[in-house]
């Protein structure tokens, strides 16, 4: 190997290093903040991806399970660099976020029952601002996702049915319904048939108009006649008797001009052709993945072989060893979550607060300061697990390590896999078509992550599961300030999160006085 190619290899290392590690220090806020971070990075700035593809890979990142910030991160690598540097990306990513909650757990590990009271007003006013933050992210992100009046119904539909409801198989439902909702209207699937019905609902409305307009005109005409024989036999000025007929003449004009315009038949179309068919789909060669269909289905059958096996042995053996039911309970966690870090909060709460390895009030402390560190939020599984692990009487080291691992490997495998059949499928105007309404509904369900975020973020000592920071009207204040501060005077989200937490001891000094 020439020296030429190892300063190659050397200079592309550091570029990887460089780039990723300064988006895992600086890059607060959660997956919303992070993509619009990513957007600027990596399509405006450095030009790693266009717009085009970076639309494409957050709908795909939404759509499978697993952190959806980080297999974005992950693809964005992957198509830049290859595998290792995808693998290198992830590690720069996560490990400064994944350290500092580790560093939290074993804090939290030593402290009392009760915590100081400024802490409470500190960990609230972190919730605040980034709850904030991530409403400005949402409302940013809505302005790429909406391209025509049908991806804006879908952003508000998506967003409104996921505060309606919360199960695990809903989120992804609402995803699947969002891209089909595209699918058929690009397609005119549904033009037809609803134009068929509004024609046949509309014929006795026509009917009835074609009726009253033939009596006008049969009442007018026998004016006309009526008019003309009162002439011949009045001996009446002929200049009146033609005024009377062209008063006449105008008058029938005007009542046939309210019957309806002749409409095209029913289900034909004379808008635009659809997006799917209008827009060519231009791919540059730089941007195309070296990947195959049949690696990337081998790659996601694999992972699906391993979570079988690791699903049966959790069932079939019930007393297993605290650290495997541990990796058991997050594998399952990183495989069936969908939507990204907010979603996973509940989850993690029925996998580890009601297995009785983690406490109520340790969980929300953690829930509170992942807002504050940069990274995934699914590094909030390095802090569940230490905890579990020293709670269980084993190596805080290897519980943080054996939930991090669990609870990243399901979402980054699927991605990898998946990127190699979609090299194959990009090219469809379907998938665009189906990508589109999924990157609307995506960002949709961001609007209701804001509102899962706001009902727990207020803590006291009173609250083992938080509440909501409309309880009190200094919380709504920070999170309105946090917003405004990022949409009009440019405010970053790591200085909105500080600032949230500052005025939260402000709060503290003026009640507490």
């Amino acid at each position: 190997m020439g020296s030429t190619t190892i300063r190659a290899m050397a200079l592309r290392a550091w570029k990887v290093l460089r780039v990723n590690w300064h988006l895992g220090v600086t890059a607060f806020g959660g997956p919303p903040v992070h993509f619009k971070i990513f957007n600027e990075k990596f399509v405006q700035k450095s030009k790693w991806i266009d717009e085009q593809v970076f639309q494409e890979l957050f709908s795909i990142s939404q759509s499978l399970s697993g952190p959806a910030s980080t297999k974005m991160l992950y693809c964005i690598n992957l198509i830049q660099d290859g595998s290792i540097s995808a693998v290198f990306s992830f590690l720069i990513w996560s490990l400064p976020g994944a350290l500092g909650m580790y560093g939290l757990s074993i804090g939290v590990s030593n402290i009392s029952d009760t915590l100081p009271s400024p802490v409470y007003a500190l960990l609230s006013g972190l919730n605040s601002a980034t709850v904030g933050v991530i409403a400005l992210a949402a409302v940013e992100l809505s302005h790429k996702a909406i391209t025509d009046p049908m991806t804006r119904l879908i952003v508000f539909f998506s967003g409104a049915a996921g505060l309606l409801y919360n199960a695990l198989w809903y989120f992804p439902v609402l995803m699947l319904a969002s891209g089909l909702a595209t699918l058929v209207f690009d397609y005119r699937w549904l033009h037809k048939p609803v134009g068929t019905l509004v024609h046949a609902a509309s014929a006795p409305s026509r009917r009835r108009q074609r009726r009253r307009a033939g009596r006008q005109a049969s009442e007018e005409e026998a004016v006309v006649e009526a008019a003309a024989v009162a002439a011949k036999t009045t001996g009446s000025d002929p200049a009146h008797e033609l005024d009377t007929r062209t008063a006449a003449a105008t008058r029938a004009p005007s009542s046939h001009s309210e019957l309806p315009v002749t409409e095209p038949p029913a289900g034909s179309s004379t808008s635009s052709p659809s997006t799917a068919e209008s827009e060519p789909r231009i791919v540059p060669r730089e941007l195309q993945l070296n990947m195959s269909w049949k690696t990337g289905t081998a790659i996601i059958a694999g992972f699906f072989a391993t979570f079988i096996a690791a699903m049966v042995v959790r069932s079939v053996i019930p007393e297993t060893p605290l650290l495997y039911h541990l990796f058991a309970n997050m594998y399952l966690a990183g495989t069936i979550i969908f939507g990204g870090g907010p979603v996973v909060v509940p989850l993690l709460r029925e996998y580890v607060v009601a297995e009785g390895w983690v406490s109520p009030r340790d969980f929300l402390i953690g829930l509170a300061l992942i807002q504050a560190f940069p990274g995934p939020n699914f590094n909030f599984a390095v802090f569940l697990g230490s905890l579990a692990a020293i709670n269980g009487g084993h190596s805080s080291v290897a519980g943080a390590l054996v939930a991090w691992i669990a609870i990243f490997a399901p979402g980054l495998i699927l991605v990898h896999g998946t990127m190699g059949i979609w090299t194959a499928a990009r090219s469809r105007r379907w998938v665009k078509s189906v990508l589109r309404g999924i990157n609307a509904g995506a960002v949709g369900l961001i609007y209701t992550a804001v509102y899962r975020i706001w009902n727990v973020g207020f803590l006291d000592e009173g609250s083992q599961f938080g509440r909501s920071l409309g309880d009190d009207p200094w919380w709504v204040a920070v999170t309105a300030t946090s917003y405004v501060g990022g949409r009009w005077f440019g405010v970053n989200a790591p200085s909105a999160i500080v600032m949230g937490a500052v005025l939260g001891l402000v709060r503290y000094g003026v009640v507490s006085a």
